[in-house]
């Protein structure tokens, strides 16, 4: 079974105003992510890839899919039957997401940050934590607080916490933008080995197309006709 399935998907945001609000859409034909597959999805900067990573991780509603199925569930169905609640309690277990800010909770130290999504699911496994934290090099941080850390070291809280509770799907923003060019070999293949250890699919949203490539990721390419992007099927 698919980690994810998508046809036929469609999104559109109507301009309401002023360059940020002009209008935009999204296309999505075909797309399938597998268990313990990488992919990385690459295009133009501000053609949307971001927006796909919200409308695959359920944040955004898209106008309409022939299929769009996480772990079999269909979100359709949940947008229609239950709306963003039901949607909300599908990601907060079966998701995972890596953004470009970190996007770590400031009063909390890294330990917190990390073991969160455990918590709020009611399934604690500080083992599994520990592991990350351990791969991730950033044992000796767990009881720093966000803000004294490096933006490298940040990033790198954001992706244990984004693996904590095993989520069947990782959506990365960007993951080795804030690192440093010496140290983004380095964060995508430990990304990339502990999504794979764990079975869960990802999918990396990079302008650095050579990194991808040098680590055997296959691609996803995302194209612009006019204010509509595309995700073409998978290379």
């Amino acid at each position: 079974m698919p980690s994810l399935l998508v046809e036929g998907l469609s999104y559109r945001r109507q301009a309401d105003g002023g360059d940020a609000g002009a209008a935009f859409g999204l296309e999505v034909d075909h797309f399938v992510l597998e268990p313990a597959q990488s992919l990385g999805v690459v295009g133009p900067s501000g053609c949307g890839k971001s927006t796909l990573i919200d409308l695959f991780a359920m944040l955004r509603r898209p106008q309409a899919a022939r299929r769009f199925e996480i772990q079999g569930e269909d979100v359709m169905a949940l947008w229609q039957r239950g709306g963003a609640a039901a949607c909300t309690r599908l990601r907060a277990r079966a998701i995972g997401v890596v953004l470009q800010t970190g996007g770590l909770l400031p009063s909390l130290p890294v330990w917190d940050n990390v073991l969160l999504s455990q918590r709020l699911l009611g399934r604690p496994d500080e083992d599994w934590a520990a592991q990350l934290l351990d791969a991730l090099g950033l044992a000796g941080l767990r009881h720093r607080l966000p803000g004294q850390l490096s933006i490298g070291q940040r990033q790198r809280v954001a992706i244990a916490r984004a693996l904590a509770h095993r989520p069947a799907l990782v959506f990365a923003d960007e993951p080795t933008a804030s690192v440093g060019v010496e140290h983004a070999p380095q964060a995508l293949q430990l990304l990339q080995r502990l999504t794979h250890e764990s079975g869960a699919a990802l999918m990396v949203v990079s302008h650095d197309l050579p990194l991808l490539r040098d680590h055997g990721i296959g691609l996803a390419r995302c194209t612009l006709d006019g204010s509509t992007m595309r995700l073409e099927s998978p290379q």
